[in-house]
């Protein structure tokens, strides 16, 4: 459980130090693994009442998705500006 959490913040730590261009950084996504993990728990969640290590989870892949969502949109206005 937690070690498809970790990977998933290693998975972007990766690519952004990767050095990416602007047109990879919009077009990033989590691998299909990290996707699946982030889909059942939010269907648990729906079903039934998450533990707290499964809150816990939720939780980090949505700030994971926050971050990784500004940095898409700094990268969008960036190549705008260009």
């Amino acid at each position: 459980m937690a070690i498809v959490q970790i990977s998933a913040y290693d998975e972007f730590i990766e690519f952004i130090t990767s050095a990416p261009t602007l047109e990879q950084i919009t077009h990033f996504r989590l691998s299909e693994q990290a996707e699946q993990r982030i889909s059942d728990l939010l269907a648990a969640n729906r079903s039934r009442r998450l533990s707290d290590d499964e809150n816990r989870e939720l939780d980090d892949y949505q700030r994971l998705e926050h971050i990784v969502r500004k940095a898409k949109i700094r990268a969008f206005e960036k190549l705008a500006s260009a």
